[in-house]
């Protein structure tokens, strides 16, 4: 008999997701795409990004575009479900794209890590908006277009 392979679950318990703990979410775009170099993209995905928080009540605390993979620091609401945010964000995002470029946008799944009551969200806040100066792409965070937060706006680039 051949042995069986289980590819090892990524998720928590789904109950882990629901109520108002904060997560720090990677989501990487399709194999050898980079479609977060183009401006107009990532204002459909912030747009689209807006509207997902606002309908299943997550906070967006900070979010930055690189150019191959979004980061996302979110906070639930009492009956908040973070998995169906990210499905149905990912889901109208990759949607429009497919319709501009004939080509994926996401690939599967997603990372994510629920952050523990000792951890500061404002730090990881200003650790995820630091990518493109560690990567990089910029000198300052303050000069990166593509990251921000719903929540505390350009304060949270300017810590």
């Amino acid at each position: 008999m051949e042995p069986t392979f289980r590819r090892k679950q990524n998720r928590l318990p789904l109950d882990v997701y629901r109520g108002t703990a904060a997560y720090s979410l990677t989501l990487r775009c399709a194999k050898e795409s980079l479609p977060f170099t183009n401006p107009e993209v990532v204002r459909t995905c912030v747009d689209a990004l807006r509207t997902a928080s606002d309908h299943h009540g997550v906070s967006v605390l900070a979010y930055c575009f690189m150019p191959d993979h979004l980061h996302l620091l979110v906070q639930g609401a009492d009956r908040s479900f973070v998995p169906d945010f990210v499905k149905d964000f990912k889901q109208g995002t990759g949607y429009a794209y497919r319709k501009w470029t004939s080509k994926p946008l996401w690939q599967k799944s997603y990372y994510d890590h629920v952050l523990r009551r000792d951890e500061d969200v404002s730090e990881v806040a200003r650790y995820i908006v630091g990518n493109p100066v560690r990567a990089k792409l910029v000198s300052q965070a303050r000069d990166y277009q593509f990251s921000g937060s719903f929540v505390w706006g350009e304060a949270v680039v300017e810590a």
